[in-house]
């Protein structure tokens, strides 16, 4: 069955290829997106204009009952975009829950980021912030917690797949890495697909070992 689809962050390093994946699978999609970047949305879907920074400029748009898939995020993070983290990646998540409780939202899909970890806890804290506003709003939710993504542009850390490797096979360091493993790109469009086309209520929190689940 089609699921109807709003997509934030469409034109970006998860989005564009969630949306092709979507459309793929017969789902109608709909996407946000500034004006200069309409045409970077893939064949089949769907593009408005609006600022994800403030709901007003497209809540009225969202499709009724749609499922809402939030991707905004200030890319390739570290530690000197602390401010960023607060004023973009936070702030859209509120503009994000504001517009999918006027929409009545199916369901909201966030990616957020594996936690505890020893570093980015500015980054984490965001995130984790993003998260308490997700189960506070009582919206049906599934919440993704990749460490990182691997993919084009994103390669330097294949370097540490055999690292990874022996650290998920020792007993004393298995849990951690596994939490802190690394995903593929393809991987976790899979796991928003997945994500998308669930059901069910509450908040559900998707790990690493799961993302990398085959599907």
């Amino acid at each position: 069955m089609a699921i109807e689809v709003f997509v934030v962050g469409g034109t970006g390093y998860l989005g564009r290829p969630l949306i092709a994946a979507l459309t793929e699978r017969g789902h109608p999609v709909t996407a946000l997106t500034r004006a200069q970047s309409a045409a970077r949305i893939p064949a089949g879907g769907r593009s408005i204009v609006g600022d994800a920074l403030d709901a007003s400029t497209y809540a009225a748009q969202v499709p009724k009952g749609a499922v809402f898939v939030h991707l905004v995020g200030v890319p390739h993070p570290n530690p000197s975009k602390a401010r960023e983290f607060q004023s973009i990646d936070l702030a859209s998540v509120r503009a994000s829950l504001a517009a999918a409780v006027q929409a009545g939202a199916a369901r909201f899909v966030y990616v957020s980021v594996a936690h505890p970890a020893p570093v980015m806890k500015a980054y984490i804290a965001a995130r984790t912030a993003a998260e308490e506003l997700i189960r506070a709003s009582g919206l049906p939710a599934v919440v993704l917690r990749p460490w990182y993504v691997l993919g084009p542009g994103h390669r330097w850390a294949y370097a540490l797949l055999p690292l990874y490797w022996v650290l998920e096979r020792l007993p004393p360091t298995r849990s951690g890495a596994l939490r802190l493993g690394l995903v593929r790109r393809a991987e976790m469009v899979a796991a928003l697909v997945s994500a998308v086309e669930s059901s069910g209520s509450g908040v559900r929190v998707v790990e690493v070992p799961e993302i990398r689940a085959p599907r």
